[in-house]
């Protein structure tokens, strides 16, 4: 049976459909443009001979057109498994799962889930959509690091993460490559740690080996001294904050301090008091963690729609238009949920086409969440939880890829710093929206808050809570209008009466009501407010002045007393213009008073205004009063209040018209005659009149079809306003797909990058290793142009660096009897057979040629490759062998002889010698071949034997001739010599081969 390897067993066990173990941490990483060097550092500082204990999880943004390579990168820096994630793989302890490329990726039940992108290229967020998928379901295990990359993804997972009670890690930015997503995150106030990447391993290992040990280091203590603990941290807490945990759920409090002592690896909770005392700075981290908000825009979709559609409708049902909705947001942390609920009230006025006057109060305990809700500015991640249309029309997009909310949805809201635990609440409002504070809370204070609520609501006003939190046992108060919603209305109070308990939550000023009959008479001095109303309203009784606001243009805006005596309307189509409105005489002294109070911003007066009124005149004094309005912001919006005052007395006879300013303006006086009131009188008067009436009246034309004009192109300046600014969307928009895709070639670059360096790496040593062993090699292409060569090649054929590019048969070579190189590679070439042959240098250096095709990867045919390896040991071996086995054969055939044989070298040395020959000579054979054919001849017959050799070169067998030779024992004898001439297969002579016998003729 075969053997499963270790690698089958792992692809088993993440396949075995078993109930997934969720007992370690799961730690997400997001990383973009610069991400592969800070993975490498990350899994770098590892320790290589320790489980981490948990699974890492790896999230970038990656070019979904591009296959990934970042799994093989990180298999070089890691001994863990690593995978590209499949769908549907079950996530195990000790692992690395890669996301891959066009993929979002969720945490869901153990395992990890591929779905396609919903958003854009330029707008998809993969970092924060797992971020907030790993804290909904793994809590405290949740663990997130966010290391280099441009934009804020990533920001909106850690706050969830933070909220389920999870750890952050950022890279330091000034350790990053980019550093836009690590400084978002650290904008938000709730990281953890900023490390650099190689420095994280050893402190995540120490918070994991602590947090997640089997003794908590409050619950495995004593419960008399566990009380005693936490209260000594809710003093340090009130001291440093002035806010009160202790009525806070126990549950939740303890696993915030058990995390914050994991951060700083304190075991013990006595030794996390006395850091407290000594680091004021921990007592605010302490609190922060406690009002973690997990908090963003239309959290919860189904509640916001119940909301828009049941809720909302009722706040303005009934109501006037300018009515004031008031509206209180409480917990709103760094305000998403109270600008969500401003955009629905927003949207429904201008569905019904009317305004109201809405104010939401929207109030937390965190000051650094109220400036980030003040500010109204927001990282480019929230286009997940804003529809498109709505982010176009209610938030503009800062040059740094932020969203800022629009100044109309800004201006509804009031942001506080406020505790609702002590501090007195908002009155008089339609609608509380608690959501997720509640379950914080105690039962005690869950009470006393929900009390709180009914007594701020209006009566009918609505609840509006978290969908795990209720009214509890003081439903009584409230209807539930949508239990899954958790929205519910205040009830009729029929004991009307405050609820126990709600005295603590109120000042003295907010507790007196018609309920408190016995109140100090201190405590009256706001009473005298609505004397001085009624006063002031008797005298505007007695006294009221006939008046009438208008614009510059005349427009009438407000009417104050009776001005029938001034004004009627005309007849024709019904006008609101003073101009039109005024009775005859009026209207001659009205225009020039109200331009000049226009044109120098005064008041003017004219007193003695002769106006028609039922057949008579009467005497009237006219001011033009300019009015200054606080929410002016331009001469257009200027107002203008024109005063009707009856003259006190009128003497038709003389009659001065006069134009009076106040003390600091100019006094003018001008006098106009005026006939005795005649018939022929009031005619020339009629007729002077009518001259002036047409004249204003060609004026007023004038000036209608200029505003017409004007208009007109207004409109026409709004509609390419209009279209500037989709421009400039369309811009923002592409501006953020680029940036997304230029992060995405960084990253593509960065493993590219890698890759070179490689292949730069690779060629290196491939270089080194045919340079080392000496190898000859020439790269020649189709057409057998030269690509490349080693050194060694030169040696062979007359190649320099320049030769590369030119034809293999232009260059000289240095081989012996060899020239169809050029042929040869080309037969190579068209039948792809390689060819081998041994070929000789000029430098009689032997070296055997092969030639075989080039091929790729692919398996095709780029060329071909001619090696030459050094054969020439080899064929001196040969030779050597071949000598060799000639004189073995050759010492054969002269021990068998009778004859005395011997075989030596050129230079005299004896290389054979025969059993005969030791008779004869007396040395042994062993003695003999340490000797030299010199040491055999007498001295006087030395140059007769060196004559015979080189005789013997000439020929190969030299004739039979007496000499002497010497024995062992001295004694020289005589004898018969024939030299024989050993030659090789070229005909060289290299050894010769004597036979000897004694010569009874003594010489």
């Amino acid at each position: 049976m075969a053997t499963r390897t270790k690698d089958t067993q792992n692809i088993e066990a993440q396949e075995t459909p078993e109930k997934p173990d969720l007992s370690f941490p799961i730690v997400g990483i997001g990383a973009s443009a610069g991400g592969l060097a800070a993975f490498e550092a990350f899994f770098s500082g590892m320790p290589a001979e320790i489980d981490p204990g948990m699974a890492f999880v790896l999230v970038q943004h990656l070019a979904p057109d591009h296959k990934s390579i970042l799994s093989d990168l990180i298999r070089r820096y890691t001994r863990m498994a690593v995978y590209e994630v499949e769908d549907g793989m079950r996530v195990q302890p000790n692992c690395a799962y890669i996301i891959p490329p066009a993929r979002d990726m969720a945490f869901f039940d153990g395992s990890l889930q591929l779905l396609e992108p919903s958003a854009p290229r330029g707008q998809r967020l993969p970092i924060d959509f797992f971020f907030r998928s790993l804290a909904l379901d793994l809590r405290e295990r949740a663990i997130g690091i966010i290391l280099s990359g441009t934009g804020s993804d990533g920001t909106l997972g850690v706050r969830a993460i933070k909220g389920e009670g999870g750890m952050v890690m950022v890279q330091s930015p000034d350790s990053t490559e980019y550093d836009g997503m690590p400084l978002n995150a650290i904008a938000t106030g709730l990281v953890d740690y900023q490390l650099k990447p190689i420095e994280m391993a050893a402190k995540l290992m120490a918070y994991a080996g602590q947090k997640f040990s089997k003794h908590a280091p409050i619950n495995h203590i004593p419960i008399a001294q566990a009380e005693n603990a936490l209260k000594k941290i809710f003093v340090l807490l009130r001291a440093g904050t002035g806010h009160d945990f202790s009525q806070y759920k126990e549950n939740t409090v303890n696993r915030r301090i058990e995390r914050r002592m994991a951060v700083h690896q304190l075991e013990k909770i006595d030794h996390y008091i006395k850091y407290l005392q000594q680091t004021p700075t921990e007592i605010e981290a302490l609190f922060r963690d406690l009002l973690i908000g997990v908090t963003n825009f239309f959290r919860d979709t189904e509640a916001f729609l119940a909301l828009e559609q049941k809720v909302i409708p009722m706040l303005f049902s009934g109501k006037p238009a300018g009515t004031t909705i008031r509206i209180w947001v409480t917990g709103c942390s760094t305000g998403e949920e109270a600008y969500s609920i401003a955009i629905l009230l927003q949207e429904y006025m201008e569905s019904m086409k009317q305004s109201y006057l809405v104010q939401i109060f929207a109030s937390d305990i965190d000051s650094n969440a109220i400036a980030t809700a003040r500010a109204g500015i927001y990282p480019g991640s929230i286009a997940t939880d804003i529809s498109a249309e709505r982010l176009a029309r209610f938030f503009s997009v800062e040059p740094d890829g932020t969203y800022r909310i629009q100044k109309n949805i800004r201006d509804m809201l009031v942001f506080s710093e406020h505790n609702i635990t002590k501090d007195p609440p908002f009155s008089k409002v339609d609608l509380i929206s608690c959501r997720n504070l509640l379950i914080y809370l105690g039962g005690d204070l869950q009470r006393r808050v929900i009390s709180l609520f009914h007594y701020a609501l209006n009566p009918k006003g609505m609840l509006f809570l978290g969908t795990s939190e209720t009214v509890g046992d003081v439903e009584h108060l409230f209807t539930t209008l949508d239990r899954k919603s958790k929205i519910f209305r205040r009830g009729d109070d029929s004991h009307e009466y405050p609820r126990p308990g709600l005295g603590s939550f109120l000042s003295p000023m907010a507790t007196m009501n018609k309920y408190n009959t016995h109140v100090d008479s201190k405590t009256l001095t706001p009473a005298k407010l609505p004397l001085r109303e009624m006063t002031e309203k008797a005298i505007l009784t007695q006294v009221a002045p006939v008046a009438v606001l208008v614009n510059r243009q005349g427009d009438i805006l407000y009417l104050h007393g009776r001005t029938g005596l001034y004004l009627e309307l005309p007849p024709g189509e019904a006008a609101t213009n003073i101009f039109k409105m005024a009775r005859e005489g009026l209207e001659l002294a009205l225009t020039p008073a109200l331009q000049k109070a226009v044109l120098e911003n005064k008041i003017v007066r004219s007193l003695g205004v002769l106006v028609k009124t039922n057949g008579n005149f009467t005497g009237v004094n006219l001011t033009v009063h300019p009015v200054v309005s606080e929410s002016a912001d331009s001469q257009d919006a200027q107002l203008y209040l024109v005063v009707f005052e009856q003259a006190s007395t009128f003497d038709p006879g003389s009659l001065q018209n006069v134009a009076v300013t106040d003390n600091t303006a100019d006094f003018e006086t001008s006098d106009i005659s005026v006939e005795v009131i005649t018939e022929a009188g009031i005619k020339k008067l009629k007729q002077e009149l009518r001259i002036k009436e047409e004249y204003l009246q060609s004026t007023i034309e004038e000036l209608d079809t200029s505003n017409e004009e004007l208009k007109s192109s207004n409109e026409e300046m709004q509609s390419i306003n209009e279209e500037l600014q989709s421009t400039n969307e369309e811009l923002e928009t592409s501006k953020e797909e680029l940036q997304s895709v230029n992060e995405e070639l960084a990253t593509v670059n960065a493993e590219l990058q890698t890759k070179v360096a490689d292949l730069s790496q690779a060629n290196n040593d491939m270089n080194n290793l045919l340079a080392g062993t000496g190898l000859a090699t020439i790269f020649v292409d189709h057409q057998q142009h030269i690509l490349r060569f080693t050194p060694t090649a030169s040696q062979i054929i007359n190649l320099i660096q320049v030769d590369i590019g030119r034809p293999v048969g232009h260059i000289v070579s240095n081989l012996r009897n060899y020239n169809s190189l050029v042929e040869d590679v080309q037969r190579v070439l068209d039948t792809l057979v390689p060819k081998e042959t041994d070929v000789q240098t000029l430098k009689d250096q032997w070296y055997r040629m092969r030639i075989q095709p080039y091929r790729t990867l692919n398996n095709v045919i780029e060329g071909a490759v001619i090696t030459f390896s050094n054969i020439t040991e080899a064929k001196v071996g040969q030779e050597s062998l071949a000598k060799a086995q000639a004189l073995n054969r050759l010492a054969i055939v002269v021990r068998d002889t009778s004859d005395c044989m011997t075989v030596q070298d050129l230079s005299g040395a004896i290389l054979a010698w025969n059993p005969s020959a030791t008779k004869m000579y007396g040395w042994s054979e062993a003695e003999a071949l340490t000797m030299n054919a010199r040491d055999f001849i007498p001295k006087e017959l030395r140059e007769e034997a060196l004559n015979k050799i080189q005789k013997l070169s000439q020929a190969e067998i030299l004739e039979s001739y007496r000499t002497k030779r010497i024995c062992k024992d001295s004694t020289v004898i005589p004898v018969r010599i024939i030299s024989t001439a050993l030659v090789d297969e070229t005909g060289k002579m290299y050894a010769i081969a004597t036979t000897e016998r004694k010569d009874k003729i003594i010489l």
